[in-house]
Parts: C-alpha cells; structure tokens; sequence
C-alpha cells in the first residue's frame, strides 16, 4: 500500500486514481475505498465548499475510458501535456460531457463547443491567480470539470450539486458569477483596475458569446476599457462565424491557412511593438499625419479581419483574429503572444467555433425540456410533453392577434422557447426578438405602443431586472400601453437563484400606473390575455411559472375579460381565509384539502391581481374570518406585506428540482396548513402535519 500513489486504478474503464499507470484492480473494496479516499481530498481542495459527496455507485461504470483526463485533477496537470496529448484530453472532455449529458438530461452543447478553448485558456494562463471569466453559464462545464468539479458533475444542477453557473462560493477558480450574460468585460475591468492600483501583476481573461453581443452593456464596458487601457483578454467565442448574433443567414468567416497566418501576425510581439513605433512616429511628425497613418491602419486591418471587426478597434480593444476554436495549437500559440506582452492594453482574441452537429436535435428537446421542470420527462423524444403554461399563452396570442390586427410581439432573453416560435412561424412580420437587449425590447415595445400597435413585450422575471429603469421612465411614466408577459416567474428548479423569478411582483406593483396580475391556472391566463389586449390607457403586466399547466382544458377555452382589479372566492369557509395570487392558488387548494381533514372550513380566494387590488374582497374575507393568510411565490414586500404573508424567505434559493424549492421556501400545500393550525392555536397538529 506504500505506493498505491503511483498506479492509476481502472474499473471497467474508470481510472479511480489520476496518474497514467493503468492497473486493473481485482479487489473492488480496494477500489471503492481509494475512490472515496479521492473525492474525500476533491471536496478539501478545489470544491471545499460543496457539501455533497459524489455517488460512488453505477454511475461512472458505463462511460468510455479518459486516460489523459484522468490524470488532470487542476489546471496545473494542463501545463506539460504536449499538443498532441492536450488534443486527447479534448476527445476526453467532450466524451465526459456527453456521458453527463445522456445521464443528466441537461443541455450541454455551450460547453461542447469551447472544449478546445477552454483547454488552451487553463494551459496557457494561471489559474486561479489570473482570473478567468465567463459571460455564459452553459460555456463552463469544461472548465469546471478541470478546476477540481469533475467527480461532481453528475450532480450538475441538482440540490447541494454543482450549479449551472460559476458561482464564487463554489470553486476559487470562478472569480465572477456568470447567469445573465453581459457581465464579464465590465467585471473584469474593475478587476485590472483593481490589480494595477494595488500593483499587482495577474491577468485578466474573459470570454464572451453571440448572444452577449446583443447586450448594450458590453459596449460600455468595452468603450471604458479602451479609455482606461487596462491590460485585459476579451475572447469572442464566435459561433455562428459572425458578429451580428441574430441574423441566420449571416455570410460565415472563414478560418483558412491565410487567416490564420495573420492571426498569428496580429498576436505576434514583433508586430505589435513596430505598431506602436509607427504610431509614436507618425504623433511626432504632426496630429493630420497621424491621423491618416491611424485611419490607413484601420482600413488595412479592416481588410484582413471579418466585417464588424473594426468596431471593437474604434473601442479601443486590438482586435486579433479570426482564429480557429478547434485548433489548439493555434489558440495556444496566440494566447501565449497575447499573454506575453507586459503593457499593450485591452485585446480582443475572435475565435470561431462550431457547436456539435450529432446533438443539435437532442438540444433542441432540450430547450422545450427546460421549460417544463417538475414535468415527467419520457425517454422517448416523439411522445408527447405535458402542454406548459408557455404553450398556453402563445395559443391564447395566436387567436388574439388573429382578432386584433394590430398585436405584434417583442422578446428578449438567453433563449426562445419553442412555442414562441409557432407564433414567429404564423406571424413573422408582427414577432421582434432582439435577444439579450432587455433594456431595448422595453423601450422599443413602448415606440410601437406610440405607433399605434398592441405590442405584448415578453421577458423572463430575472432578465426584466435589467430593464427596470426603461419600465420606469419609458413606459409606466409615461402612461404607454406596454403589456409585458414575465414568464419563468417564481421558482425555476434547477435555474436556481440566477434565473428566480422573485421580485417582479414586489417591483412592478409599486408603478403609479402599472396593472399588475397573475393567473392561478391556464384558463385565467387565457384570460388575462385577452384583457391585456383590450387595456389601451396604461401599461399591464401578467405573470406565469415554468411548467406544466394545471387543468389540461384551455385549449377549447377562448378568452373572456377580466374587470380590472377584481378578485373572486374559489371555496367558501369560516375559519381561516387563504388569499393566492398567481399560481400559489393551486397550492391553497392543496392545503385546503389537508385542513379539512382537521376539521378546519376554510375559505379559498384568488385575488387575480395584485394592483388594483380588490379591496372589498380583503375586507370581506377579514370580516368573515379569525385570520387572513396571503400567499405568493414572490419576495418579501409584494403582493401580502400588509397582512400575515407566506412568501418566498428574505434568502436566495439554491437550485434543485422544483417541489424541493418549494419546500425549502414553506410554500408547499402542507406548509399553508401548517400556518392556519398554528394562527389557530394547533401547534401540535401544524407540527405532525409538517413530519
């Protein structure tokens, strides 16, 4: 046992212990005690702060063997392998992640892409000394599975698993939390303005995607580093092999012999010293020829890189590219010129990758899958899902716009989920989706409003945070009929806390001139449709969850118009009152049913809108009632906070699946009960309900 260190433990094709020794061990007690011994040293290094122990059971037992991924436990492991052996911890990789993906269920194919260029990032900078960034969460699991997370990535956004995102609690090795996309160059400033302040000498790496692009936040930060000048590496993960993110039929730059060649010059010490000499020239001999030299400079460069290149260059970043994603040895190449260089500035490195063709249909499964957490998923892709609420709206738009010429529709966020696109299909010229530029989508809807159109303006709840002042100022101020639909509202399962959708309750209620409502189940929200389309004097908003629809029978149901601010009682009682709103409702019911079996009448109510609020239906249910629980699936300050609320708790919510939310939040069916027994005196009874 002295020298167990030395041997690389393999069962059936999983080495238990990472040097590159194979053994085959017949003693599988052995086995599983080193590989305890293994994971018991991971979670006291690089992921001390996950609390959860891997499984050690059949999971790992089917995948295909990853010699050189197995002796990598840190980046530093990265630092010797030669080419050729950091080409095979590619194919590893890429088979880890698509072993993951087939067992979890989870959308993977971000971090399929980078593969390449997240190895060559480790192997060439120094982490976590220098700092690594990344714009998108669905990028990283590369990277995490080389910073010290690989024995736990089969718990990948699962309770007390590894999150979907970087997350600076989980791993030294994440500097930066990345959720919403957008944040990395800005972040990333203040930490090279940070290290030269403190005179401090690591570098500063961040990466960015298409989709962030699209983002005005990007800009600005990019626009303040070049005026700061601040050593930093922005690297564009390009691909769809064009700057304009949005555009399909976008012409794709090509990466040849040619490009690549001048890729290299552009990183290349050499070129980029004699660019500087010829600019300290051209500023000695006179401002008009220095300004000539710099736009020649720009034209020529412009010439050599992909339309769009030069606006990074008018931003102040030097613009390097196009490179190969694929291609480590040239990534690795131009890293090491661009990381070598002491004082140049902000560098943009463009790199091109290509998403795995092999899986594009099983992703696509899975973004309707995304949407529909909690749901029973088949193992068969042709059976048919459960109808969620997102299917419920875009039918109920599709027969309003059908009604009502003037509807069209504006979205904004990370993705489109696959009903919306049944409506861009019927409605291609009234569908305006403007990706990651929430800010935009809701001052352009309020521009269509003052155009004379019914613009419906569709953000997820965590994404409508960026856009806040635009609602404020461009819409509610104003008195601009903007009817916004936030999906993914409430809890979002494995999401976690960066996609919550908490707060737009509690931020939307308190505009002067806002209608604020939500539906508890799909008919209402068929309904709330309709009156959203006919509201022409101020803005509206509605809200609904991920999932799966309640009653299955909406489809038959057409739209009828709500009066503004009226509630209704759904079952009458005596003794307590339970006041829902939104898709809470259905979780009153539930403890309604629990509470009967106690002997307790209880009332059930929903109050179908936030603001106006239906004030007689408070009083009468406070008149009628020793008690009057609310109950929303919203932070603390909205809908209840003059009464006795259930709320989501004044905390973030971790991801896990979403009845585990649920529970950890009190907002279950047995949680409702267990507060109207203890209002009533009945501890004991809330306590044995809540075992």
């Amino acid at each position: 046992m002295i020298c167990f260190a030395k041997l690389a433990l393999y069962h059936n094709g999983y080495c238990l212990w990472p040097v590159p020794i194979r053994y085959k061990c017949p003693f599988p007690c052995i086995v599983l005690a080193l590989k305890v011994l293994k994971y018991v040293f991971l979670m006291q290094g690089y992921v001390g702060q996950i609390c959860s122990l891997p499984n050690v059971g059949d999971f790992f037992w089917e995948k295909d063997p990853t010699p050189i991924l197995d002796t990598v436990e840190n980046p530093m492991h990265l630092k010797n392998l030669s080419p050729m052996e950091l080409k095979l911890l590619a194919e590893d990789i890429r088979s880890e992640l698509s072993f993951i993906m087939s067992k979890t269920k989870k959308p993977l194919k971000g971090s399929l892409a980078v593969v390449e260029l997240t190895i060559a990032i480790h192997h060439v900078f120094h982490a976590p000394m220098d700092k690594i960034l990344w714009d998108v969460g669905l990028q990283t699991y590369a990277h995490k599975i080389l910073t010290g997370r690989r024995s736990l990535m089969h718990t990948l956004r699962q309770k007390n698993g590894v999150s979907g995102y970087t997350s600076r609690s989980e791993s030294e090795f994440d500097p930066f939390g990345a959720g919403h996309g957008c944040n990395s160059i800005s972040a990333g400033l203040g930490m090279a303005v940070a290290r030269d302040i403190k005179g401090k000498r690591d570098r500063i790496v961040t990466v960015i995607s298409n989709g962030t692009t699209m983002a005005g936040q990007v800009y600005e930060a990019m626009g303040n580093a070049g005026y700061l000048d601040s050593n930093m590496v922005v690297i564009l993960n390009d691909s769809r092999h064009s700057l304009h993110p949005m555009l399909e039929e976008a012409s794709k730059t090509p990466i040849n012999a040619l490009s690549t060649t001048i890729s290299k010059l552009q990183s290349s010490k050499i070129f980029r010293q004699s660019r500087e000499v010829a600019k300290g020239l051209t500023k000695r001999i006179g401002r008009g020829m220095h300004e000539w030299a710099a736009k020649v400079d720009e034209y020529a460069r412009g010439l050599m890189g992909p339309p769009g290149s030069t606006l990074f260059e008018e931003l102040g970043l030097y613009y390097i590219g196009p490179v190969d994603g694929h291609n480590i040895e040239d990534l690795v190449c131009v890293l090491n010129e661009v990381a070598s260089m002491d004082s140049t500035g902000p560098v943009l490195v463009h790199v091109i990758t290509r998403e795995e063709q092999e899986i594009q249909d099983y992703q696509q499964s899975e973004i309707s899958g995304k949407h529909q957490e909690g749901a029973k998923k088949s193992d068969s892709l042709s059976c048919t899902r459960p109808q969620t609420y997102s299917d419920c709206f875009v039918e109920a738009l599709i027969k309003a716009t059908e009604r009502d010429k003037d509807i069209v529709t504006v979205h904004a966020g990370m993705g489109m989920e696959p009903s919306l696109q049944l409506f861009q299909e019927k409605f291609p010229e009234k569908f305006f989706d403007v990706g990651m530029a929430e800010q935009h989508a809701v001052t352009f809807s309020a521009g269509l409003a003052c155009g004379g159109l019914k613009p419906f303006c569709i953000i997820p709840s965590a994404f409508l945070q960026r856009a806040y002042d635009q609602v404020v100022h461009d819409v509610d101020r104003q008195k601009i009929p903007v009817r916004f639909v936030i999906t993914s509202a409430g809890l979002v399962g494995s999401d976690g806390p960066t996609h919550c959708g908490a707060f737009d309750i509690t931020f939307m209620s308190c505009l002067p001139n806002m209608i604020v409502m939500a539906p508890s189940d799909e008919v209402e929200l068929v309904n709330m449709v309709t009156t959203a389309s006919l509201v022409d004097d101020r803005p509206v908003c509605f809200r609904y969850p991920r999932g799966a629809i309640v009653k299955n029978n909406s489809s038959s149901c057409n739209g009828v118009p709500i009066e503004i601010g009226k509630g209704k009682v759904l079952i009458e009682g005596k003794d307590v009152a339970l006041l829902g709103y939104g898709a809470m409702v259905q979780n009153c019911l539930r403890a309604h049913s629990l509470l009967s079996k106690h002997g307790i009448e209880v009332t059930v109510a929903d109050a179908r809108f936030c603001k106006p609020l239906d004030i007689k239906l408070v009083r009468q249910l406070c008149e009628n009632h020793e008690f009057l629980i609310t109950v929303e699936e919203g932070s603390i300050g909205g809908f209840g906070s003059h009464w006795r609320p259930v709320v989501l708790p004044d905390y973030y919510i971790e991801h896990a699946s979403p009845n585990e939310q649920l529970a950890l939040a009190g907002l279950t069916g047995h949680h409702i009960a267990a507060t109207a027994l203890s209002l009533l005196g009945r501890t004991r009874e809330a306590l044995h309900l809540m075992c």
